[in-house]
């Protein structure tokens, strides 16, 4: 069954994320899905993924890049702990608030709490402000905190979403860095997508520590004119200075060409796990 087959179905799908109600995470799931979704709060990244690999939810729904601040890397890490496959993406426009307990102004905020992820993209907005800045799991969860604790000289970095949810006070909007401030999120599941021709396929890789390596396998794409979208290394964890490479690239694992080159990066790898083929997130036409 396709995803959108499911996504019409009568019984509302069950979607992990981390975060609480009003989270970005939980916007992403609402943007691919639609309304027919019971979105599932997760604490921890590790959570969404043991939640979709048990079965108690359909899919799950993880950020994985940033474009101010870069990749998620702890989602990095645990696809090599999880079998899960990328069946999906979303690209969200990120647009932070500042956000206290009604009646409360912004000359008496001494902290701020968010997610490392917000802190960082409204860094130049908070070093005006010179509070403390504590970071939490969460973006919404924060505006949760600060409401649940009463606290009147707090804010937090959410969404304005969230800020209606749980009844409180925004005393800034847009406060990121950079207005172009977008994540995109991996859809999760058992299984990943069946090609539509608009697809991309990432994986992990490994090669041997000698010279030429890396371009000997990045070569089997620019053989059969295979347009890379993004590469990142991470350590392996397993010796010092040796790395995985993640890789998106443009094109269905079960095309031709691409299998080919999948199969030729396989003979020039230590080590090659597919996370999946799934349709290209709509392009972005709304920069500002």
């Amino acid at each position: 069954m396709s995803i959108g087959e499911i996504g019409g179905s009568k019984n509302p799908i069950r979607v992990a994320f981390q975060g609480e109600i009003g989270a970005y995470s939980e916007s992403a799931i609402y943007e691919f899905f639609g309304q027919n979704v019971q979105p599932i709060p997760c604490k921890r990244f590790s959570d969404v993924f043991r939640s979709v690999e048990s079965g108690e939810t359909e899919f799950g729904v993880v950020p994985i890049e940033n474009s101010i601040e870069g990749s998620v890397t702890q989602v990095y890490d645990l696809f090599l702990e999880y079998d899960l496959k990328v069946c999906g993406e979303v690209v969200l426009r990120i647009a932070h608030c500042l956000i206290a307990n009604p009646g409360i102004e912004l000359g008496s905020i001494k902290v701020i709490f968010s997610h490392p992820q917000a802190l960082g993209q409204c860094r130049n907005f908070l070093e005006r402000l010179n509070c403390e800045l504590i970071s939490t799991y969460d973006t919404a969860g924060s505006v949760k905190m600060i409401k649940e604790r009463g606290m009147l000289d707090a804010a937090a970095i959410a969404s304005e979403r969230a800020a209606e949810i749980y009844g409180m006070n925004i005393l800034a909007r847009d406060i990121a860095d950079n207005p172009n401030n977008y994540t995109r999120f991996f859809v999760l599941s058992k299984n990943d997508a069946p090609p539509t021709g608009n697809d991309k396929t990432s994986i992990i890789f490994s090669t041997r520590h000698v010279p030429g390596a890396l371009y000997r396998a990045l070569g089997e794409f620019a053989l059969r004119g295979i347009n890379l979208t993004k590469i990142e290394s991470r350590p392996t964890r397993q010796r010092p200075w040796e790395y995985n490479f993640y890789l998106d690239f443009e094109g269905h694992r079960t095309e031709a060409r691409c299998a080919e080159a999948l199969e030729g990066l396989r003979r020039n790898t230590l080590f090659l796990k597919i996370l999946g083929s799934y349709p290209k997130a709509p392009e972005i036409n709304n920069a500002i």
